[in-house]
């Protein structure tokens, strides 16, 4: 054994201890930060005018983007010529690739090669006085006057223009979703359902027999009549309010049923809108055990066994109910068209 007693390398000082509580030594001392390495463009003034300039052409590329993409949505595309459709697509693509592209590299290049780099260790301080508001402002100059964007107009002018010009594609898709002068809170309350227009089965178009349900089943439907639009942008855009999804279940398990609509089910038979009420994606999913209804986009269940109330999620509202019957040959139709505003809840849907 030796001098290594009981061979416990913790005793024998073949380990050394990454701390000893009693003589405050360490195995491995704090190195601190390394000494710091002057960049080229710190030291040289042509190289800092170089990086100045690629910067700036950064940005530039930026602009130039933003431009292709107008191009390409105002003045590329707009007759039936495949070729042509596909130029735009090309044109549009490329030109909001290289305006965020062009911004994002020239942002990082100027941190990287003409920002200050100096590492820093600075404990955090309270908010106490009206003295530290002040030099928390004296902070935020030393900022603006180190980054150089005030000795570098060059560079403060193109990313001006840049970051001006790069949002306005979006803006220019979002509001070209919709240009119908009727765009509203009352366009989103009426959809083509009305008294009598039968249930048929999306995209099949076959009419539902109360009959041919069973208990447990759910299924896409449409309105009948929406067969009869020819245009292929109304008919899309009806389609997207009335779409509806039906279900069947034991009619002991409907819970809750509201004062004016004892009448809105048929042995069991159910109807709501399939529009979310969060953000309008398709709620698609249904658990016939807990009859919950489950929007995929983000969550938000519905219990369509107390009138589609929202259980979970972000969803303000339950979703809209569509009266159903059936008529003469046992066929699913509505009653009405439904009592309120489908889709999304929004801060008009109150004057719909």
């Amino acid at each position: 054994m030796g001098e290594h007693g009981n061979g416990d390398p913790r005793e024998s000082g073949a380990v050394i201890n990454a701390g000893d509580g009693e003589s405050g030594q360490y195995a491995i001392d704090d190195p601190g930060l390394p000494p710091h390495r002057p960049r080229l463009a710190d030291e040289d003034e042509k190289t800092a005018k170089r990086s100045e300039r690629q910067v700036a052409v950064l940005f530039l590329v930026s602009i130039i983007g933003t431009v292709i993409f107008f191009i390409g949505y105002f003045v590329v595309g707009h007759t039936a010529d495949l070729h042509e459709v596909r130029l735009q697509n090309t044109l549009l693509g490329v030109g909001v690739a290289f305006a965020m592209l062009g911004i994002g590299l020239g942002v990082v290049h100027w941190a990287k090669t003409l920002m200050p780099d100096h590492e820093l260790v600075e404990a955090r301080k309270p908010l106490r006085t009206e003295d530290q508001r002040q030099e928390a402002e004296q902070i935020v100059g030393d900022v603006l006057e180190e980054s150089g964007i005030k000795r570098r107009p060059l560079i403060r002018n193109t990313l001006i223009g840049a970051a001006v010009l790069a949002p306005l594609p979006a803006v220019v898709l979002f509001r070209d979703l919709d240009l119908s002068e009727d765009f509203g809170p009352e366009r989103m309350r009426h959809t083509i359902w009305d008294e009598g227009v039968r249930l048929v089965r999306d995209p099949t178009g076959t009419p539902v027999r109360a009959a041919d349900l069973t208990v447990g089943s759910a299924m896409h439907i449409v309105p009948e009549t929406l067969l009869d639009i020819t245009d292929h942008g109304e008919k899309l855009a009806e389609k997207a309010k009335s779409v509806v999804l039906l279900i069947r279940m034991d009619p002991e398990e409907i819970q809750t049923v509201s004062e004016g609509r004892e009448d809105w089910t048929y042995e069991g038979i159910i109807a709501a809108s399939k529009v979310c009420t969060h953000v309008g994606c398709p709620v698609a999913l249904y658990e016939r055990h807990t009859h919950h209804l489950l929007c995929p986009c983000h969550q938000s269940t519905f219990d369509a066994a107390n009138e589609f109330e929202v259980i979970f999620g972000p969803a303000g509202r339950p979703l809209p109910q569509l009266p159903i019957a059936v008529d003469d040959e046992g066929f699913l139709v509505a009653r009405s068209d439904f009592t309120e505003p489908v889709g999304p809840s929004y801060w008009e849907r109150g004057n719909a």
